[in-house]
Formats: structure tokens, C-alpha cells, sequence
């Protein structure tokens, strides 16, 4: 009976790159303009004022100042929101 050597399985052994999702900017913190906030898979976090939302849900600075988080509305979905800061 002929005997087939085993190739292995190159199909399943595929690793994927990092994503580095996560919070990138804290409350309290200043950012300028166009500055990545937070990078997420779904809306874990919603845009608030002066905010961005990308097209894979990643949220960014509009304007540059203080990060605010908190929570809004009747379903108490978490938002991020900058609040601008004046330049002396």
C-alpha cells in the first residue's frame, strides 16, 4: 500500500498582525487636531463634539484640546468629546 507523507497544514497556521485597538488619548489630556482618540472594532465609544468618526470606527481629534469622556443620554452610550482650549 503506497504511503502518503503528511504536508502539514498551512492553511490553519496563518498569524495575524496586531491591531492596537484601545483608548490612545485619557480624559483630561490635549491633543491637536486630527490626533487619533480612541481605535475600536464596533461603537464602543461614540463621537461627540468636535469629534471624528472613521470609516473603521477609529475616533480623532477635529480640533485640538482637552479630551473629555462621559456618558449620554437615555441608553448611557459613552461619548468622547474635546473641548477646545484658547492660545494665549
Amino acid at each position: 500500500m503506497a504511503h502518503k507523507k503528511a504536508g502539514g497544514s498551512t492553511r490553519n497556521g496563518r498569524d495575524s498582525n496586531p491591531k492596537y485597538l484601545g483608548i490612545k488619548r485619557s480624559g483630561g489630556q490635549l491633543v491637536n487636531a486630527g490626533e487619533i482618540i480612541v481605535r475600536q472594532r464596533g461603537t464602543k465609544f461614540h463621537p461627540g463634539m468636535h469629534v471624528g468618526l472613521g470609516k473603521d470606527h477609529t475616533l480623532y481629534a477635529l480640533v485640538s484640546g482637552r479630551v473629555v469622556f462621559g456618558v449620554k443620554g437615555p441608553l448611557r452610550k459613552r461619548r468622547v468629546s474635546i473641548e477646545p482650549v484658547a492660545v494665549a
